[in-house]
């Protein structure tokens, strides 16, 4: 019996599932850390429609920022138990077609919240008459 030479062995893929646990934890705290400190920036922002908007915009950039770190540590978890090249590529041009959809769904989404914000920032610092 001849052994595929793009086979990736057992005990290596264990290995890299070991390191991946201890990756997905550091992650996880820090992404814990990262959303205790936007909270107490935001709160120590004066409150108003124009920080509100900026908030917001910040809370959706943070929940993609977390989306997307998240599909990419779901990706390395994949990637981890493949057992071949042949899988590892096709893991990777799926992931690569589903973030490209991603990104431009968030960018827009991000473009039009920061329209609206900088939309009613500049309302509120016009002049009243």
């Amino acid at each position: 019996m001849t052994q595929n030479p793009f086979m990736i062995p057992k005990e290596m893929r264990e290995l890299v599932e070991k390191n991946f646990e201890q990756a997905q934890s550091a992650f996880g705290q820090f992404s814990d850390a990262m959303n205790q400190t936007m909270g107490m920036w935001t709160k120590a922002m004066p409150a108003n429609n124009i920080t509100s908007g900026f908030a917001l915009v910040q809370e959706r950039a943070m929940h993609y920022a977390k989306q997307n770190a998240e599909a990419g540590m779901a990706l390395a978890n994949d990637i981890a138990k493949a057992k071949d090249i042949q899988e590892i590529l096709g893991l990777q041009t799926s992931f690569a077609q589903k973030q490209m959809q991603s990104y431009a769904q968030q960018t827009q989404e991000l473009g039009r919240l920061m329209t609206e914000t900088t939309q009613e920032a500049a309302e509120a610092m016009k002049p009243k008459t």
